[in-house]
C-alpha cells in the first residue's frame, strides 16, 4: 500500500494470558507504520491493553457454553459475528486487517473485511488447525475447511519462517507468503546477568501446560533423567489445562524435592528466572516462533526443543542449542542429559546470546514488516 497513509486494525480471537506477549510485540512493531491502530479483541487481550493509549480497543467476548461439539461451533460463529460487527462500526477508520491469533480460522470477518474494501493479512501465530488436530479435536476438520477459506481470501500471509510453509502444508499460498518474524527482545531486561558457570544444574519449562505442548511427556522424562544424574533439579513455570495434572504426578512420583511447580511466571520476573537456568526444555508437538526461546537465549540459557516451526532456524544442534529428535520421554531425558554433560555448553550459552543481540532487534523487526505492507497492492 505504497504512498497511502496506514490505519491499521488488528483482529484476534479472545486470547489467554499466553498470547498478550506475542501481541505486544506485534502492536509495538506495526505503531510507527500506522497512524492509528485499533485492536479487536478479547479475554486477556482486552484486560492487558485496556490503559494502553497507543491503541483504540475494542472489546469482544467469547461464550464457551461447554464441549459439546454443536454448542462450541455455535458459539465460535457467534464470536465472528460479534468481530464482524466491530469491523463494519470501524470501517471509516481502518483500510488495513491484520488478523493475528485464532485469525486463520475467522472466516466472516475476513469477508467482512473484502466486502468493506479494505486490505486483509493473516499473521501467522502458529497453526491453530494443528494444535486441534494434535488435541484429537473433532472440529478439526472443520478447523482446516475455515483456514483455507481464509487463507484463500486474504491479500497476504505473514509466516514466522519459511519452514512453516512446507509444515502447515501452505505450498498453494506460497505467492501469497511472505517471510518476517515481528520477534524482538528488550535487550535492557533479557540479558546474561549471572555467569553462566554459577549457574546451578536447574532444567527448566515455561509456558503453557498442555499436551501440545508435550507436558505429560517431560513429566515422564524427569525419572529418568534423576536415575542417571542425580544432581539435576526441574522448575515448571506455566499455567493450563494441565495444571492439576502436573501438581498431582510430582506429589506421586515424590518429586517434590527434585522438581517444583511455581505457578505462571510474570513476565517481568521471566529474566530472573531464566538466568537461574542452565538449560530450558521445550518438547512441543507444534510451534510458530516460541519468545520464550529467543528470551532465554538472549539470558545465555541454552534451549532443547523439537524442530518444530521456525525452531530450527536459531536453534542449531551443538552450537547455540539442542535439538530433540522426538518428544518422547525416553528421546528428551536422552537429550537433557546430552545437553549438561556437553563439554561447550557455555560456549553454546555466549553463541545463542549473541546470534539473539544480533538478529532480533526491535529496528530490524519493524523494517521486516515496513517492507511487506508498503508493497501491497
Amino acid at each position: 500500500m505504497r504512498g497511502i497513509d496506514l490505519r491499521i486494525g488488528i483482529v484476534t480471537f479472545p486470547i489467554s494470558q499466553a498470547g498478550v506477549i506475542p501481541l505486544a510485540n506485534l502492536i509495538a512493531v506495526l505503531s510507527p507504520l500506522s497512524s492509528e491502530l485499533y485492536l479487536i479483541t478479547g479475554g486477556a487481550g482486552y484486560s492487558f491493553f485496556a490503559e494502553n493509549r497507543n491503541v483504540h480497543l475494542y472489546a469482544v467476548e467469547h461464550s464457551a457454553r461447554g464441549k459439546v461439539t454443536f454448542t462450541r461451533a455455535v458459539d465460535y460463529v457467534w464470536t465472528q459475528l460479534r468481530i464482524s460487527r466491530q469491523m463494519m462500526r470501524l470501517a471509516r477508520n481502518v483500510n488495513l486487517w491484520i488478523f493475528f491469533i485464532g485469525g486463520e480460522g475467522l472466516v466472516l470477518p475476513m469477508l467482512t473485511a473484502k466486502l468493506l474494501g479494505r486490505g486483509a493479512v493473516v499473521a501467522s501465530a502458529g497453526s491453530g488447525l494443528k494444535v486441534a488436530q494434535a488435541r484429537g479435536d473433532p472440529l478439526a476438520k472443520v478447523a482446516a475447511l475455515l483456514q483455507g477459506i481464509t487463507y484463500r481470501l486474504s491479500d497476504r500471509i505473514i509466516m514466522y519462517s519459511e519452514r512453516l510453509v512446507d509444515e502447515h502444508g501452505l505450498q498453494k499460498y506460497r505467492n501469497k507468503i511472505s517471510i518476517a518474524k515481528k520477534h524482538f527482545i528488550d535487550f535492557d531486561k533479557f540479558k546474561a546477568k549471572r555467569k553462566f558457570d554459577d549457574r546451578d544444574n536447574l532444567v527448566g519449562y515455561i509456558g503453557a501446560l498442555s499436551r501440545v505442548k508435550g507436558i505429560p511427556n517431560l513429566l515422564e522424562a524427569i525419572p529418568r533423567i534423576l536415575a542417571e544424574k542425580s544432581d539435576v533439579k526441574f522448575v515448571i513455570g506455566g499455567d493450563g489445562e494441565l495444571k492439576g495434572e502436573v501438581e498431582k504426578y510430582l506429589a506421586e512420583e515424590n518429586l517434590n524435592g527434585k522438581a517444583g511447580y511455581v505457578g505462571w511466571i510474570p513476565h517481568d520476573e521471566l529474566p530472573d528466572c531464566l538466568n537461574k537456568l542452565r538449560l530450558l526444555v521445550l518438547p512441543s508437538y507444534t510451534e510458530g516462533l516460541p519468545n520464550i526461546v529467543l528470551e532465554a537465549m538472549a539470558c545465555g540459557t541454552p534451549v532443547l526443543a523439537t524442530a518444530v516451526g521456525g525452531i530450527p532456524d536459531v536453534i542449531t544442534d551443538g552450537e547455540t542449542g539442542f535439538i530433540m529428535e522426538n518428544n518422547s520421554p525416553e528421546c528428551i531425558a536422552r537429550d537433557v542429559i546430552r545437553a549438561l554433560k556437553h563439554p561447550r555448553l557455555a560456549q553454546m550459552a555466549h553463541n545463542a546470546s549473541s546470534l539473539i543481540e544480533r538478529e532480533y532487534t526491535y529496528e530490524k523487526a519493524v523494517e521486516r514488516y515496513r517492507n511487506i505492507l508498503v508493497n501491497l497492492k
